[in-house]
């Protein structure tokens, strides 16, 4: 199976390559470090201490990870990698010059050997779902202790991966650590062959969500010099197909709510000129962050055209909605507004952390809505009783509150591994 595996991971190194020189054509930010897709131009860092991260929401989910690495061992490098630019942006602007950003290599053989000769690492941490046999196998023939971090497989990933199930138990028998986000996760993981003694339990580390102590502050300060005294509700984290419901969900609500103000955030910088044309053919009366003006009467948008401010928006807002939920691509994060006590609004595609959305709707302490008139409704149900509001806001806060704990348990499992080497 492995032969077959690593044929497979060179046959598509060729339209792989295609792919991010185009994309590198057409967006700067794809330019940035592009030769480590490919295995070249890594920093030579001796017993770096590795964390993997996707793209924006893991790196958020990571940093109070990486932030107690910093602090408990002062001496060893942290090295960060993601895939995406927009992760790599989230970790500069988290971490700054405190740790060394990377991107991770494509998953052919000569690719990693290439990343762990240049990058020799104590440790390697890896967050939620990644799971590539090339770059574990690295791991276990170099003896660098691996620990799954959050670990999730969804129930629908699981028939795919047991279609493969040769190459996922070779992979997971490298002495991975799997510290699991739930007993079903950790159950599915030893169904594809990981080790039941080195599965354990741990909860998710997002829930260890850090808040800075100003932050509702900032965003009071915000609110009051820029939005002005008006209710504001947000759409954050928007995907393609999401922004026209939200406008229409705003637009019906104008004649109840005249004063009503939307923030409204793309996910991606890449489709910052699609949204601010939307904006223009729609005739929607908006203002930008980056134009730097404050909201005057006219104003019905404000639109985030920034990166790693969203957190500040919802300290702002009145009401959240948490998109990548009215199309299928899986939901974002629900636990940062409700560290701000924020009353959450989601659509019904929440599978990238179902067992949180489930808890958070079980919990009242979010509503789903399932198109524009749903959410419209929601949004105008919550302005019509703020005490509601209040309520699930109230009870997203202690679903937090109550589930904090993760990170010091997978520190139970990861500090023996550091202080043994």
């Amino acid at each position: 199976m492995k032969p077959v595996y690593n044929l497979l991971t060179y046959l598509l190194l060729v339209p792989y390559a295609i792919y991010w020189l185009l994309r590198a054509l057409l967006n700067r930010d794809y330019r940035h470090k592009l030769p480590q897709r490919f295995g070249y131009g890594f920093p030579e860092l001796d017993g770096s201490l590795w964390v993997h991260a996707v793209s924006v929401g893991e790196v958020v989910a990571a940093a109070p990870l990486i932030n107690e690495l910093l602090r408990a061992y002062p001496d060893d490098p942290v090295l960060v990698t993601t895939v995406t630019p927009t992760g790599a942006a989230r970790v500069e602007a988290l971490f700054g010059d405190a740790v060394t950003h990377a991107y991770i290599p494509f998953e052919t053989p000569g690719a990693i050997n290439r990343f762990f000769r240049r990058v020799r690492p104590r440790i390697a941490l890896i967050m939620e779902t990644e799971i590539w046999p090339n770059l574990y196998q690295g791991c276990g023939v170099r003896r660098i202790p691996l620990v799954l971090v959050s670990a999730r497989i969804s129930p629908r990933s699981v028939d795919s991966y047991r279609r493969l199930l040769p190459l996922f138990r070779e992979t997971l028998s490298h002495g991975i650590v799997i510290a699991a986000q739930s007993e079903a996760d950790a159950e599915r993981f030893v169904s594809l062959g990981a080790s039941p003694e080195r599965t354990r339990v741990t909860g998710n580390i997002k829930f260890d969500v850090e808040t800075p102590d100003d932050l509702p502050a900032r965003g009071a300060a915000f609110r009051n010099s820029v939005l002005g005294e008006r209710p504001v509700w947000i759409a954050a984290s928007t995907h393609e197909g999401e922004e026209a419901q939200v406008l229409d969900a705003h637009r019906a609500l104008a004649d109840r709510f005249p004063d009503l103000l939307l923030i409204l955030v793309p996910r991606h910088p890449q489709r910052f000129d699609a949204v601010r044309d939307l904006l223009d053919r729609r005739g929607e009366q908006w203002i930008s962050r980056t134009s730097g003006a404050a909201c005057d009467a006219t104003t019905r948008v404000y639109y985030g055209d920034t990166m790693g401010e969203v957190t500040m928006f919802y300290a702002a807002s009145d009401i959240a909605f948490v998109a990548g939920s009215l199309m299928p691509i899986g939901g974002h994060n629900l636990l940062e507004p409700a560290s701000l006590g924020v009353p959450i609004l989601t659509g019904p595609h929440v599978f990238n952390a179902q067992e949180i959305a489930d808890r958070f709707i079980q919990q009242e302490a979010c509503r789903v809505v399932n198109d524009a008139a749903e959410l419209a409704s929601a949004v105008a149900d919550w302005l019509d009783d703020p005490a509601a509001a209040r309520l699930a806001g109230d009870n997203g806060r202690l679903i937090l509150e109550t589930n904090r704990g993760a990170l010091e348990r997978l520190l139970t499992l990861v500090r023996p591994l550091l202080d043994a080497r």
